[in-house]
This record gives C-alpha cells, structure tokens and sequence, in this order.
C-alpha cells in the first residue's frame, strides 16, 4: 500500500457518519451502520491502493463541517473535493446525481433518459448504489417512478428524512413529491 486514507466518524441528527479522503479528496461518507459499509472501505483500499487509518484530516474536517451546515439548514451545495473512483458509467452516473438541484428528486428513469439509454435503468440504480459519497453525492434524490421511496443504502427512513428537510429548508409546503 503506498497512500494512507484518513477517517474519522462524527455524528449526526440521522446517525454517525464515517467520512475518509486525503489530500485527493473526500473518498467515503457514509452512516456507520449501512451494511455495505465494510465491502466499500475494502474496494477503495483497492481501488486506491491504500491503507486506512483513523486521524484528522482537512478534507474531512471540512466535509464534517458542510455537514453539519447542511443538517442546519444553511448549505444547499457543497464545495468539499470529492476523489470517487469508480468505472467510467459510474461516475457519470455520479455526476448526473451531482446535477440534481437541492429539494428536487428525479426517478432512476430520469437519470437514465439523462445518461442517454433508457434501458440502462438497472445499470444506473446499481451505480447509484455503489455511490460511497452520501448526502453530498445526492443519491436519496433518486425515487421510483410515480413517487415511490426506493433503494437506499442508508434506509429507506433515511432517504424520508433527507427529503423531508431539504423539503423545509426549501419551504416547500411538507409533500415530497409533485
């Protein structure tokens, strides 16, 4: 292993959160308790070719911060240096997650239909899935087509909770979906 990625865990109104990067970026932010937690720290020692230890780190530091403002209502955007690596379909998923706008949700159809194949509709809910980057990468914004809440690796009660207070800080009038 040549690099070290840092992490630390901090808390949340929805539960500890596990951030992880170093002078690349932001790598990982996930809640502690998502089941698929200990296989995304394994890929990216991996996919990085690094080993991780526990420490502070100002990328992490500042992806605490824009966490703690956007649970406060304060951040609708965020400006940490994200370092996600992935396939190339991955991460233009990614990025179209990164494109939907605060307070708005879109269906994996949408997502797909803005990827350019419709059919690749299982393709992109598994690449939404394998999104390390939570919250800040806005996977809870992808709902089922008709409005429904579907695949959240941080659960479904999560994803509500997530759309609930982006809902209020918008000041939309509490309903989810139009």
């Amino acid at each position: 292993m040549q690099y070290k990625i840092i992490y630390k865990s901090f808390t949340t109104p929805l539960g500890e959160m596990l951030a992880a990067g170093n002078d690349a970026g932001l790598c990982l932010l996930e809640f502690s308790d998502r089941p698929a937690l200990p296989k995304e720290i394994e890929d990216l020692k991996k996919l990085l070719d690094s080993d991780f230890v526990s420490g502070e780190h100002p990328i992490i530091n500042q992806a605490e911060e824009q966490i703690n403002e956007y649970f406060k209502g304060i951040r609708q955007e965020f400006t940490v240096k994200l370092n996600a690596p992935g396939t190339e379909f991955q991460k233009k998923i990614w990025s179209i997650l990164l494109e939907i706008p605060f307070g708005a949700t879109r269906s994996y159809k949408d997502q797909a239909i803005k990827y350019g194949n419709i059919l690749s509709l299982r393709a992109v809910a598994k690449a939404n899935g394998d999104n390390r980057i939570s919250i800040i990468i806005p996977c809870h914004r992808i709902i089922g087509t008709g409005g429904k809440l579907i695949g959240y690796g941080g659960g479904l009660w999560r994803k509500q909770k997530l759309l609930e207070h982006e809902a209020k800080v918008e000041g939309h009038d509490g309903r989810l979906f139009e």
